[in-house]
């Protein structure tokens, strides 16, 4: 019934049922490694987006503006974007084609290896330029097709500062994935230099000038008080310390003095340490000594043009009867008509001779009934007539603030500023040809002054005269600024302060001007050709266009004069408010515009989880399934030899 040999038979049967089970574990282990072994070796990558298969470019968009420069610890967010572009780089599929854009420009215009767009990212720095999301899109779908792409996948790496945020038309973005980045910083204020301008537009030697510095503060009022520094060539000329007002706005006046009549540096500095691009204002100037007036009279000379004239103190004033006029005007930068009643043939042609050089005419005209004697020798200037004779007194109704008169010399006109009031007008007509812009209207549509450019200068028509029975026109506002306006129009500006990347340009005298004497911009081993067309007796130059660092250039060229320009920052990006993301979210959406996670250390779970390369996990995988081998093994040889 109970025989020895029974438990010996039982132990037999289990081990023989662990031993099938091991070797099953044993081959599974087995088929793993070699399954991970192959997926290993074929390199396989999880794409987020499966639809979208093939040859696919990869474009890094790092955000390299100025607002970019605010921190969020010690770091500023370009440099947390440069490290964010890099790990996507790094985690990217073996064999991708790479390409890097920042504002200024597309680092290369081929596609990179994954070690060389490391090295051009590492060396991107801050730029004054900007681009839109929509230009992004057009240069993405432009590259990929240029290089053969099924599409393109663009990182876009940015703060989304409110002032430069746009929409991409969603035509724009076929067969292009976007995976946004944004990037916050912990503080976001920032003491900004608004503008800055002379109380009157040219420098005196000798004598105190003011410098207006408007400043403006953008989120938290700083801790440290805040300082404005003004250097004229290196030399500090005087301090102000900033008070804010309630719209978190100060205005400051600021004195210096100049010693001589040479191209001055001028620069104003605030001490904001948190974002520093617009801390600095820059402007070059000198005393315009040399500008020279000739007045002819029809009568009695005038004491309001008299006294136009010497609240400047830097110009030459020559008077003469019409009847006796100087025969050469040449070195004259105004010609002023006081009182004319009568245009004849000799004047007409003298006019039209000077405006040819490119000269400035203004022409105050006298109270006559026979317009005839006036147009006797416009005939000559060009396609401009004076009609009749309204004694209705009107009100200027309306300012032509974009007109050179108006817009280099005020920074802003006030709303109720009180226009003259004329006693009585001309009527003036022109042709085509003659390119008339009205810088003051009557309500009826007429113009109380006018400017012309028949040819290569600007003739100026007031429809009214500058005496106490024509109205008070004199006395204005306005009058003395124009004038000092018209007579510097016909030679070089001798204040300059350019904003990088505008649309701003600079007009030199330069005559004769032809390919040979090509004006250079050089500064700091930069040698830069701006654009430049003929205009006048000199030439226009676009300066803003041509610039985007800020400093001090020289502008020069053969047999001319050396000019300084005072280049500054756009002042676009000052504000550093920051859109809410889920606004953003909510308005540029679609199936393929992609919004990573950001972690709380304001890194991003890398943007290279979108594309997780598998054969690592493989190797992984393969690792373990040896190790899993190794340990079954070891236990059934150790329950063997038991």
């Amino acid at each position: 019934m109970f025989p020895h040999t029974r438990f010996l038979k039982d132990i037999q049967l289990t081990s023989r049922k662990q031993s099938q089970l091991q070797h099953k574990w044993l081959l599974l282990i087995r088929l793993l490694f070699l399954a991970s072994l192959i997926l290993a070796f074929a390199q396989p990558f999880f794409k987020s987006n499966e639809e979208q298969k093939g040859n696919r470019l990869q474009l890094i968009y790092l955000d390299n503006s100025r607002s970019m420069s605010a921190k969020k610890g010690m770091r500023t967010m370009l440099d947390l974007a440069k490290e964010s572009a890099i790990r996507q780089v790094k985690y990217a599929a073996p064999g991708s084609k790479f390409m890097l854009i920042t504002n200024d420009r597309p680092q290369s215009f081929h596609p990179e290896t994954a070690e060389k767009i490391i090295g051009e990212i590492n060396s991107v720095d801050f730029s004054a330029a900007w681009k839109s999301i929509d230009k992004i899109t057009l240069t993405a779908q432009s590259l990929s097709q240029n290089e053969g792409m099924n599409g393109c996948d663009v990182f876009y790496f940015s703060d989304f500062q409110q002032n430069t945020l746009t929409y991409p038309d969603a035509a724009h973005g076929k067969n292009i994935n976007f995976y946004c980045l944004p990037l916050r910083a912990d503080d976001l204020h920032d003491v900004a230099i608004d503008t800055a301008f002379l109380t009157i537009p040219t420098l005196q030697v000798g004598r105190n000038n003011y410098l207006v510095v408007k400043t403006k503060l953008y989120g938290n009022e700083p801790k440290e008080p805040i300082v404005a520094q003004l250097t004229v060539n290196n030399q500090v000329k005087s301090v102000a310390t900033i008070k804010w007002n309630d719209k978190k706005e100060s205005i400051d006046t600021l004195p210096f003095q100049i010693t001589d009549a040479s191209w001055q540096r001028i620069q104003v500095t605030v001490n904001d340490d948190v974002v520093r691009f617009d801390d600095t204002f820059r402007i070059s100037g000198r005393s315009a000594s040399n500008l020279s007036v000739l007045v002819l009279n029809e009568g009695l000379a005038n004491p309001f043009v008299q006294a136009a004239f010497r609240a400047y103190g830097d110009f030459r004033l020559n008077q003469a009867d019409i009847n006796t006029p100087a025969t050469d005007w040449r070195n004259y930068n105004l010609i002023v008509l006081n009182g004319i009643t009568h245009i004849d043939e000799t004047l007409g042609r003298s006019i039209g001779t000077a405006l040819q050089s490119g000269q400035s005419i203004c022409i105050f005209p006298g109270k006559t009934e026979n317009t005839e004697g006036l147009n006797g020798g416009m005939k000559y200037i060009g396609d401009i007539k004076f009609n009749k004779l309204d004694t209705t007194a009107q009100n200027v109704a309306s300012l032509q603030q974009g007109c050179n008169l108006v817009k280099d010399i005020f920074e802003k006109i006030p709303d109720n500023v009180q226009l003259p009031r004329c006693n009585w007008h001309y009527s003036i007509s022109s042709g085509l040809n003659a390119n008339s812009q009205s810088v003051m209207s009557f309500r009826n549509g007429d113009a109380m002054l006018a400017s012309f450019t028949p040819d290569r200068g600007t003739l100026y028509i007031s429809s009214t005269g500058v005496d106490l029975l024509s109205g008070n026109f004199a006395g204005s506002y306005f009058f003395a600024p124009f004038l000092y306006q018209m007579a510097v129009q016909s030679g070089t500006n001798n204040v300059f302060s350019i904003t990088a990347g505008s649309k701003q340009s600079v007009y030199l005298p330069l005559l004769n001007a032809t390919e040979k004497n090509t004006m250079h911009l050089y500064a700091n081993n930069t040698d830069i050709i701006p654009s430049q067309r003929p205009e006048g007796a000199g030439l226009v130059l676009e300066i803003g266009t041509a610039l985007h660092q800020p400093g001090f250039y020289k502008l020069a060229a053969p047999q001319s004069d050396t000019t300084l320009i005072g280049l500054n920052e756009d002042k676009t990006e000052s504000d550093l408010m920051l859109p809410d993301l889920k606004t953003v979210k909510n308005t540029w959406k679609g199936n393929n515009i992609k919004w990573p996670d950001m972690e709380h250390n304001g890194s991003y779970k890398d943007a290279g989880a979108l594309q997780f390369p598998i054969w690592k996990l493989c190797i992984a995988l393969a690792v373990l399934m040896l190790l899993l081998e190794t340990l079954l093994l070891s236990r059934k040889r150790v329950g063997g030899m038991a």
